[in-house]
């Protein structure tokens, strides 16, 4: 079976990245690339890991930018592209021709607390749970099929930086037995008419 073959979009730290890159060796999977918007840390742990990098900014022209991030992404030809805190909202030509190709992690359990505050929503509500989510991305924020979920307690002494740092290493785990399902063959793509084998015009 030919490995698969991964592209990561990422905006931060990359930790979430840098589990991927940890497991790849025991895993089917081959990271083709790392795509950014800006300058950020994810970058040297790619540079470290011989994986290609490209940085496309966000533009001020949306349209331009979606277009932009959709040619980097073709350039890699990845049978899956993982947004691992790709603080950005995807635009319909990048998810047109990646449509059931593209998964998101979110620290909350959907359609608990979606969004860029979901860690400290969940306190905000006096949850006694949260957690972890692997999903598809569609054209709604944090709307996509879920794939895969983890719980996590919230603790009477959590703060958001407690919880989530505590999410956040369920996430690792979770988002590397997820890729490592889709590599196997476990999970199956949704049967869709357009990919990533596209044309580009």
């Amino acid at each position: 079976m030919k490995p698969l073959k991964v592209v990561v979009l990422a905006s931060g730290s990359g930790t979430l990245f840098q589990a991927l890159i940890d497991a790849a060796p025991n895993m089917n999977i081959d990271i083709v690339g790392l795509i950014t918007d800006v300058e950020c840390p994810a970058i040297e742990r790619a540079n470290k890991a011989g994986i290609t990098t490209h940085i496309v900014a966000l533009q001020d022209d949306r349209a331009a930018w979606d277009e932009a991030l959709r040619q980097a992404i073709h350039v890699a030809q990845p049978d899956l592209v993982v947004s691992a805190g790709f603080m950005k909202i995807l635009g319909p030509r990048v998810l047109g021709d990646f449509e059931g190709r593209i998964i998101n992690t979110h620290p909350a359990l959907l359609p608990n607390f979606p969004g860029a505050h979901a860690v400290r929503d969940a306190l905000a509500a006096h949850a006694t749970e949260t957690g972890t989510t692997i999903h598809f991305v569609d054209a709604g924020v944090d709307t996509g099929k879920v794939i895969a979920q983890r719980v996590v307690e919230i603790h009477d002494t959590d703060d958001e930086a407690s919880l989530h740092e505590r999410i956040k290493i369920q996430e690792r785990e979770l988002l590397v037995e997820t890729v490592g399902n889709f590599a196997t063959g476990s999970i199956r793509f949704p049967d869709v008419t357009k990919h990533q084998e596209g044309s580009l015009s």
